[in-house]
């Protein structure tokens, strides 16, 4: 069965001066990836309402976070001419291309919606679908690549359904 390559971003905050602190990936063969960024100098913004609700500190971040460069870049080599899908693509889309952007490096992925491959029917079927899939992963944490894998179990599990 398909299953599409999903991409995950936790961020610093909510609003336009928000900026990406943690992506993760799982690819089409269920191989995870996931990488804490450490906040370029320019990016200062921070939330503690998000904060609270993904569970990564500015401390966490400065002391175990990858430098962005080497984030994009590592997106690249994993990614490169692949298309992917986000489940919220209007926040995640604008976040990888500010990645992208301060990192000075093209980015050599496509992301689209997760929208753009679900019909009518696994629309209307997946907010239930993935509460299952959420238990039955019996996954905590609010972050990216859990983020990730649960989407893409989704997909496929109210794909099965409808056919």
């Amino acid at each position: 069965m398909f299953a599409p390559v999903i991409i995950d971003i936790e961020a610093s905050g909510f609003g336009p001066d928000s900026y990406p602190i943690e992506v993760g990936a799982v690819l089409a063969n269920g191989r995870r990836f996931s990488r804490l960024i450490k906040p370029f100098p320019e990016w200062q913004y921070w939330s503690n309402e998000a904060a609270a609700m993904h569970g990564i500190s500015r401390s966490l971040l400065e002391q175990r976070g990858h430098n962005g460069h080497e984030v994009a870049h590592e997106l690249n080599l994993l990614l490169a001419g692949q298309q992917t899908y986000s489940d919220c693509w209007v926040v995640d889309k604008p976040w990888l291309d500010k990645l992208f952007f301060q990192a000075g490096l093209p980015m050599q992925f496509i992301l689209s919606p997760i929208e753009a491959l679900l019909p009518d029917e696994q629309i209307a079927c997946w907010d239930r679908v993935k509460l299952d899939v959420i238990n039955q992963l019996n996954v905590k944490r609010h972050r990216a690549s859990t983020d990730a894998l649960i989407i893409q179990q989704t997909f496929m599990a109210s794909r099965k359904l409808i056919a």
